[in-house]
């Protein structure tokens, strides 16, 4: 009868309960012929009980608690006097002990893999006087393997390369699998290997899980990729033991095991015999069932006729031959080429050599196809030479182009004028003359850079063009002149004889054998006396004094006309003035002052008097300026005199509020609250001009409620009028309120009328009331003063 899993642990469970239940006989408490231990005193007995380790099988699946085993002491009677007690890991909560008896029991599954043993204490005491009648011993509960785990791939999944083409046994991998059971107990953690999935390619040692290849020749180019399944078995495999598996994907790596090959032996390919050199005439690609490295191609050109017009390169990302033009193309001249290519591995593997030559062969015909070409100029570019004495019409060169087509069309000739904007060339259309249209310049231009057009005449739209050189050639056309202006100077001091300066002159011409000029005074200045000139016979000449005793109140400056003659033929001259001043110079010769108005300043004031009269001119200007700028800013008193009569007369003030930033003209808040104290506030915008001496503060009346009711409703009025000003702005009442004290203040009719109020109470008020007291006041013992 075959037992299945489950009671195959059920029957081991048995046997390891048995084997420690018979254990037990022999771990239990010996009993002892000493004496009882007694506390008491200095003398120690014997120890009177023993055990060793105890012995528990994990995973119980009973009901009831399991027993471990027994504690019993030889002080123990049966008579019930004695308790045990059990202490330490597990006590109370897992373990239990029957204090009577010693019997030990597990309460819950243990699980040997989260705790393999437990230390507890066990002690026997009085039940009286609960003292210890034994010492106190330590003792360890085992907890017994079983097979209850099965072995795991912690590493798992794989993932493996091996290369393509190996031979059997080779390694590929090793793989681990780990048991939580015991392995020293029983064979639970005795773990063999075994291959599910993926012979018969690969294998796999049942010890070590070392996978190797079992089959030769693999080929990555067939199949590439593997997936493998491993198992690991416990209980070396046997029937009943725990398995886990993992799956190792094994992939072949290539190597250059395939040669190139062309897919065709031949190869044609057309060409326009226009196309430009270094243009791609075509691409070719030797098929390679490698990859990366192992597909690396060379090409080259190992014979035929174009070896010269063509050449072959590689294109390193796609692994093609680009064939390319080196020269150009002539359909006229050569109308095919055959090029025979070879295309080879850059790396070649020595083992996989039997499997062919790894290169190939092909065959490529390049057919050149005719096109209309533009004229051809026979040579690319033409030197001329014409004198710039040339007259217009002269001939220079001709210029020759012909049609290279078969066709052999008559050609037309044309000069670019981008070329020649000033149009100084022409050109036969037919013969290709060139001569001159315009006069030359050689000191404008010596070289005259210009294309020549040639189109087809049966094809205007192909154009040839052809590059000619003008030069032109010098003639003797231009005087010589001063090197440069000079500013000469000769001091008042000079000796007779003495080199006051040094000239040159300049040529535009440009003669074969080189400037040669010569250098005299002109007719007029050759007798005179102050001054004369030396040719130094290297293009200079120097510029001498004859007497001495120059003057500046005499004559401050010279003229002397100099003569210069160039070498050309026929010779050309001119005549040029050189300006010499005189000066004072110091003692070393060096020019300190050349006016000669100099001399006339002693005679009148010096420079320093006229600028102390400039400064006492300017200080009285500035004194002027301050007086009438004190004088207007002077006002006029506000007080009038008493004769005048001011009663059609209007005051200006000029007192203007301080705009959004004034807080002090005008205290909103007065007018919303009529019972605060209004105080005298100074406006700290505006100055004013009269300090008055007192001004009397006055409250608002409480009760005035028709003066509140008025200012609240123009308030309401202003809050909901939107074309009102803002709150902080001053709001006009022209209300004056019911039972004035001071009544109507206007003077518009206070003269006239018969009014017998008395008006003497404006001359406490203080200044600013002082013309209306004034006004109507009953006597001059009333006025201010």
């Amino acid at each position: 009868m075959k037992l299945g899993k489950v009671e195959f642990c059920h029957f081991l469970q048995i046997i390891a309960l048995f084997l420690c239940l018979s254990g037990m006989s022999q771990t239990e408490l010996s009993r002892s012929r000493s004496k009882p231990y007694f506390q008491s005193g200095r003398s120690r007995t014997k120890r009177s009980w023993v055990w060793n380790q105890f012995f528990v099988l994990e995973e119980y699946m009973g009901t009831d608690p399991l027993y471990v085993g027994k504690l019993h002491s030889d002080v123990d009677k049966g008579d019930g006097s004695i308790k045990y007690i059990l202490s330490g890991e597990g006590a109370s909560s897992i373990f239990i002990i029957d204090e009577n008896t010693g019997d030990i029991h597990a309460t819950k599954r243990l699980d040997r893999e989260e705790q393999a043993y437990y230390t507890l204490r066990a002690q026997a005491l009085d039940r009286l006087t609960n003292k210890p009648v034994e010492p106190e011993s330590e003792f360890v509960i085992k907890i017994q393997d079983i097979n209850d785990n099965e072995p795991k791939f912690l590493d798992g999944p794989y993932t493996a390369g091996v290369p393509e083409m190996s031979p059997v046994g080779t390694s590929v991998v090793q793989v681990t699998a780990t048991d939580a059971d015991d392995p020293t107990y029983g064979n639970s953690a005795r773990v063999v290997y075994s291959i599910l999935q993926g012979q018969p390619y690969f294998s796999v040692e049942p010890k070590t899980g070392i996978i190797k290849t079992a089959l030769p020749n693999m080929d990555r180019e067939a199949k590439d990729q593997y997936l493998l399944v491993i198992q690991a078995k416990d209980m070396v495999g046997q029937n009943g033991g725990l398995s886990g598996t993992t799956s190792v994907t094994v992939t072949l790596t290539d190597v250059n095991d395939n040669p190139p090959r062309f897919p065709r032996r031949s190869y044609q390919y057309n060409v326009p015999e226009s196309l430009p050199v270094a243009s791609v005439v075509a691409r070719l690609k030797a098929a390679d069932a490698d990859m990366g490295p192992n597909a690396e191609m060379e090409y080259k050109i190992v014979d035929g006729d174009g070896l010269g017009v063509f050449k072959v390169l590689v294109d390193k990302e796609t692994q093609e031959g680009i064939i390319t033009i080196q020269k150009e193309l002539d359909y006229e001249a050569k109308a095919s080429y055959t090029l025979r290519i070879e295309a080879a591995n850059k790396q070649v593997d020595p083992r996989f050599l039997s499997l062919g030559p790894f290169s190939d062969m092909t065959t490529v015909k390049i057919i050149v196809e005719d096109v209309d070409e533009p004229p051809v100029f026979t040579s690319r570019l033409y030197t001329m030479v014409v004198s710039e004495a040339a007259k217009v019409g002269t001939v220079i060169g001709t210029v020759a182009a012909h049609d290279p087509d078969a066709s052999n069309s008559p050609v037309r000739y044309s000069i670019d004028r981008n070329t020649d904007l000033e149009r100084y060339f022409n050109i036969d259309a037919n013969s290709g003359v060139i001569t001159t249209a315009k006069p030359l310049d050689r000191e404008t231009n010596a070289v005259h850079n210009i294309t020549v057009l040639a189109m087809e005449s049966q094809n205007p739209s192909q154009i040839g063009r052809g590059y000619v050189a003008i030069t032109i050639l010098d003639i003797n056309d231009n005087a010589p002149e001063f090197a440069m202006d000079y500013e000469t100077t000769v001091c008042e001091n000079a000796e007779p004889g003495q080199v006051i300066q040094r000239i040159s002159a300049v040529d535009k011409d440009d003669p074969p054998s080189g400037h040669q000029f010569s250098f005299s005074l002109a007719g007029e200045a050759a007798n005179n006396h102050n001054f004369t000139l030396q040719d130094n016979k290297d293009n200079t000449a120097s510029v001498l004094t004859r007497r001495n005793g120059f003057r500046r109140q005499e004559q401050s400056v010279y003229y002397l006309p100099v003569f210069i003659v160039d070498s050309g033929s026929p010779s050309l001259s001119s005549t040029n003035t050189l300006t010499i001043r005189v000066c004072d110079c110091d003692a070393d010769g060096i020019a300190q002052t050349c006016n000669a108005e100099a001399y006339i300043l002693p005679a009148g004031l010096s420079t320093g008097a006229l600028i102390a009269i400039l400064a006492c001119v300017l200080t009285l200007l500035v004194l002027v300026l301050l007086i009438v700028t004190m004088r207007r800013r002077k006002k006029e008193p506000l007080v009038f005199d008493e004769e005048r009569d001011i009663r059609e007369n209007i005051v200006r003030y000029d007192d203007e509020g301080g705009g959004e930033e004034d807080t002090e003209a005008f205290d909103m808040a007065a007018l919303r609250n009529l019972n605060i104290i209004r105080d005298t506030k100074t406006r700290r915008d505006v100055t004013p001009e009269i300090q008055f001496l007192s001004r009397p503060s006055f409250k608002s009346i409480p009760d005035n409620v028709i003066f509140r009711e008025f200012i609240w409703e123009r308030l309401k009025e202003a809050d909901v009028d939107p074309c009102a000003p803002p709150y902080d702005s001053l709001q006009t009442y022209a209300f004056e309120g019911n039972g004035s004290v001071a009544e109507s203040l206007s003077s518009l009719d206070s003269i006239s009328s018969n009014s017998d109020q008395n008006y003497d109470y404006l001359s406490d008020w203080g200044p600013r009331f002082k013309r209306l007291a004034d006004m109507y006041g009953t006597g001059p013992e009333n006025l201010y003063s």
